[in-house]
């Protein structure tokens, strides 16, 4: 029995029903029930969002200025600035929805942030939210959801042949819960071909651009949610949905300054989410700051009958109290006492980079959190290597085998990575699992038993056991002479996203690093980039070295 069929065995296919042409593993393996009924209760998605500390955290907000402000004006609010004016009435859905929907229209040519931009259902939904109450915690609010995730009657190609014209019968259960949360959906966020590498066409050519740099394409976006961190740090999107299995989250919020949180595995539920690894992928927000990423994890986070991976787990704790920065004396200071870890030598390096980790590091330390050194524990070096992150390779190449049997021009570009993993011997997938269990404890036991949250250099270790991660804009590095955003990252406990959420909101309350954004392109970038070929082409050796 195949890992496909197997999974479908126990109810968590991650590929369920649809239409269209293109193949779809799974196709009818699952129950086509929607979910919507469970949102808000006490085990189903989006169980953690009780409507009274929702208003309570949307009352107690402070209110932008609208004063001679523009149409367009509100796609600069953050989703929690944007919520309390919707729920003030002095904000409608459809007009906000406009004017995300007006610079789509003008920038994402430039950008290609979108695989397909879905403005008429957006409308529709808009108007139907300004016709009742607002109740849900992301009532009216656009968001971009990334073209590997189930959206009922809206393609999800996750950027590849073997799903062009893949149309699912029903939602995501993620979706469903944002959906009974009141979000508007304004389009399908670009990808690397199924969710392996920086955005591209499934054969190479380079579509997504950085928001920073939109005149050089050869400056990455991050990979491979980069679209979903494009359209929020172009303002084309409030908030996003990425997926990470190998820092695709992280990576994007890192190179392009947006807040990047990846929960641990199992908190969101990967129903109707096409697969990459079964033990490594992981949704989550990409967004203006903590808050608003507090805001999209508490709405589709929770239980789902459909993922057994999401079963038996602690109750969904209250986000939106975490992500709010307590105040002593005008002051903002962390909500809960924490000890935030460093590795000897995090800290120390020169040049913008260097200068950047240690201006965060005084940051936290003045809303009082306790920074401490920590030791390198014995055999880390080596467990969170390359050759044991190998084993990945097989867990994404097993899905796809019959494509590959089929007619491997369905893979494009990504063949050659996804064929490695057919070289990987059984004896070594075992080691490589082995290796998994020693890394976890010797986080647990070695690392995070002397801190709460811990700095880490990559996202490699926390990816491999499914711990959780938060991506923080700190600052402006200059790279191969252009100024890019400067992100740090920070690892946390299982089930520890309330301290990571703590921590982040409370130096955000002090800084404003998340607060900026690049310029509008140039006319010159603008022309350029709309020439045939102008933003080049990835072969498959590169995409190998490359992928995720």
């Amino acid at each position: 029995m195949g890992a496909l069929s197997a999974a479908a065995a126990v109810g968590c296919t991650p590929v369920g029903s649809g239409s269209g042409a293109g193949p779809a593993p799974g196709r009818g393996d699952v129950p086509v029930d929607g979910s919507p009924a469970d949102v808000g209760t006490a085990t189903g998605a989006g169980a953690g969002v009780d409507p009274r500390a929702a208003e309570s955290f949307f009352r107690e907000l402070p209110r932008p200025d609208l004063s001679g402000a523009a149409p367009t004006d509100s796609a600069e609010f953050t989703a929690w600035e944007a919520g309390a004016l919707l729920r003030d009435g002095r904000l409608g859905a459809l007009e906000h929805t406009e004017a995300y929907l007006a610079r789509i229209r003008r920038w994402d040519g430039v950008y290609q942030a979108f695989n397909e931009v879905t403005a008429e259902a957006a409308r529709a939904r808009a108007r139907a939210l300004d016709g009742g109450a607002a109740e849900g915690i992301l009532h009216g609010i656009p968001l971009a959801v990334k073209d590997n995730i189930h959206t009922a009657g809206v393609r999800t190609t996750a950027n590849s042949h073997i799903f062009r014209d893949f149309i699912p019968d029903r939602d995501a259960t993620l979706v469903s819960a944002l959906r009974g949360a009141g979000f508007v959906m304004v389009g399908k966020s670009q990808l690397g071909p199924l969710a392996t590498t920086r955005a591209l066409t499934p054969d190479g050519e380079v579509t997504t651009v950085n928001a920073w740099t939109p005149g050089n394409p050869d400056v990455s976006p991050g990979g491979s949610s980069s679209g979903s961190a494009t359209a929020v740090m172009a303002r084309l999107a409030a908030s996003s949905l990425g997926t990470q299995t190998g820092g695709s989250i992280t990576m994007p919020s890192r190179a392009q300054g947006t807040t990047g949180l990846k929960p641990t595995f199992g908190r969101v539920s990967l129903d109707g989410v096409i697969p990459l690894s079964y033990t490594r992928d992981h949704v989550g927000p990409l967004a203006r700051d903590v808050r608003d990423a507090a805001l999209v994890l508490q709405a589709m986070a929770g239980e789902d009958h459909r993922d057994p991976r999401t079963l038996g787990l602690p109750p969904v704790p209250d986000y939106l109290t975490a992500a709010t920065p307590v105040e002593e004396g005008g002051r903002a200071r962390v909500r809960w006492d924490t000890r935030l870890g460093i590795f000897p030598d995090w800290a120390d390096g020169g040049g913008d980079g260097g200068q950047n980790r240690r201006a965060f590091l005084r940051e936290a330390e003045s809303v009082g959190v306790d920074v401490v050194e920590i030791p390198v524990p014995d055999g880390w070096d080596e467990l969170t290597s390359g050759a044991f992150n190998a084993i990945r390779l097989v867990e994404r190449a097993e899905p796809f085998l019959p494509y590959m049997k089929d007619d491997v021009r369905l893979m494009g570009v990504t063949l050659t990575s996804f064929l490695s993993g057919l070289f990987v011997s059984g004896d070594e997938y075992l080691k490589g699992q082995r290796a998994k269990l020693a890394l976890l404890r010797l986080t647990l036991e070695g690392v995070l038993d002397r801190c709460d949250v811990v700095a880490l250099e990559s996202h490699i270790p926390f990816d491999m056991i499914g711990l959780p991660l938060l991506a923080l804009p700190v600052g402006i590095r200059e790279m191969g002479g252009v100024e890019l955003p400067d992100g740090v990252l920070l690892g946390g406990a299982p089930f520890g996203e309330e301290r990571l959420l703590a921590v982040g909101t409370a130096v955000q309350a002090r800084t404003d690093w998340h607060r900026r954004r690049p310029p509008e392109p140039s006319p010159a970038d603008e022309a350029w980039l709309r020439r045939p070929g102008a933003r080049g082409r990835l072969d498959l050796d590169t995409v190998a070295r490359e992928a995720q």
